[in-house]
């Protein structure tokens, strides 16, 4: 758990999903602070969009209770999606539908609909309105989605994984506006991803999920400041006091991951920590497979 004061804007409490046989989340619990960004990271097969479905009431778990905003997110689903903007793993608008005629119908189904600023938005990054969704390109799409989601003004903005199958100028682009976007206003964001980069330059909180469970929960430069490699030479045991994440012999010799309170340090301990990328901590953890199935 992330150990925050702060207001919860969305939380898991011993939520389990099965199908069938496979146990998909297992007794998971997760909490999101109001305001900022946080992070889930996982491989696929991992359950994040499992996760996002249950969250947003679009999945009944096994077992278990979510909240967004305060309120239980299956018996409360039509109040809360006028509150909180989605952008899904896979597209889930009319596909013959262009984006003037998107704006239009939003307005009639959302209290607060801002469709200048989505105009605006979309303007800037020379998405057609006249063109039907389907023959945009992925980062158009991506583009109209988000500005589909922030039209409403949401409280909390949910991204699933909103980079996949996008070039890197379009990765780059959608970032850009999407923290340009928090800049400006204090919606809290629920991101899932696989780009490890964007996403330690994003988050102020992270969460690894990994088989069902959450290996960590907590900020960013938290885990950052805990997590160090060090090398060992040839022989060398790590001291028994320090618990290593792993041992492993790299391309420049052998080394640990190890994963601590730097305070705790034992006074006999000589090696110098390296610090550690988001990225080299979540492989550390999760290793290097990649799995498939449900995301």
């Amino acid at each position: 758990m992330t150990g925050t004061n702060q207001p919860i804007a969305a939380c898991a409490k011993g939520v389990s999903v099965h199908y069938g046989a496979t146990l998909v989340l297992d007794a998971l619990d997760l909490q999101v602070p109001t305001g900022g960004v946080y992070g889930l990271l996982g491989r696929n097969g991992t359950g994040k969009s499992t996760l996002v479905r249950c969250l947003l009431g679009q999945e009944r778990p096994s077992r278990g209770h979510l909240e967004l905003l305060g309120l239980d997110s299956w018996r409360h689903r039509p109040a809360l999606m006028r509150r909180v903007g989605v952008v899904p793993e896979t597209p889930q608008v009319p596909p013959r539908a262009n984006a003037d005629e998107l704006l239009a119908m939003g307005s009639r189904l959302y209290p607060i609909w801002d469709v200048d600023e989505a105009k605006r938005r979309l303007r800037r990054f020379s998405v057609p309105s006249d063109v039907s969704f389907g023959r945009l390109s992925k980062g158009q799409q991506k583009q109209v989605e988000l500005a589909l989601a922030l039209a409403q003004r949401p409280e909390l903005l949910v991204l699933d994984d909103p980079s996949l199958g996008l070039d890197s100028v379009a990765r780059k682009v959608l970032y850009e506006e999407l923290l340009e976007h928090l800049a400006e206003s204090g919606v809290t964001v629920f991101l899932t991803s696989h780009d490890l980069d964007a996403v330690e330059r994003l988050v102020e909180t992270v969460a690894i999920l990994h088989r069902g469970k959450l290996l960590v929960e907590e900020p960013l430069e938290d885990l950052k400041r805990r997590f160090r490699r060090i090398s060992l030479r040839e022989g060398e045991a790590l001291d028994s006091a320090i618990p290593a994440v792993l041992q492993r012999t790299s391309p420049w010799g052998r080394e640990a991951v190890v994963a601590h309170n730097l305070q705790s340090i034992p006074e006999s301990f000589s090696h110098e920590g390296h610090a550690m990328s988001l990225e080299e901590i979540f492989e550390a953890l999760v290793g290097t497979e990649t799995a498939g199935g449900e995301s």
